[in-house]
């Protein structure tokens, strides 16, 4: 099995060299599953346009909203820093608008980010409660890799 996501990685690359947020879910997706995370969804909009998420998951009884960030180098700091207090909000909505509709209590969900940095071997993170919901500007807490 693992020679076939290596062989789908090098066609994905391939075929998608300069769409490095495809190539950044993809990884990002396949180190959720492999740590635990059933997903349930991928690039989840609401329908009025108002928010995206990258990834949704389930990781026991927690409801995890994923946000994704790929850079093909960390030059000028890791990913997760471009994750900033307007991005949090339109995840925020989304993720209202998800669990809403999924008759989710907001006490069973988190939100959190997955570094990708690109290169010739690929580096992904896991950063975990990297904010919550919250009315003013959200912290923005020191990575907790996994």
């Amino acid at each position: 099995m693992g020679l076939l996501y290596r062989a789908g990685d090098a066609l994905r690359r391939h075929f998608f060299s300069g769409d490095h947020g495809r190539v950044g879910e993809d990884l990002a997706h396949r180190y959720l599953r492999s740590h635990g995370f059933t997903i349930v969804a991928r690039n989840y909009r609401t329908r009025s346009g108002s928010g995206e998420i990258d990834i949704v998951a389930w990781q026991g009884p927690t409801l995890v909203f994923v946000e994704v960030k790929t850079r093909q180098s960390a030059e000028y700091g890791a990913p997760d820093r471009a994750v900033d207090a307007e991005k949090q909000r339109r995840l925020q909505v989304a993720a209202r608008d998800y669990i809403r509709r999924a008759a989710i209590a907001r006490e069973h969900v988190r939100f959190d980010i997955v570094n990708v940095v690109l290169g010739v071997k690929p580096q992904v993170e896991l950063i975990r409660d990297a904010f919550s919901f919250a009315d003013g500007p959200p912290a923005h807490p020191a990575p907790h890799a996994s």
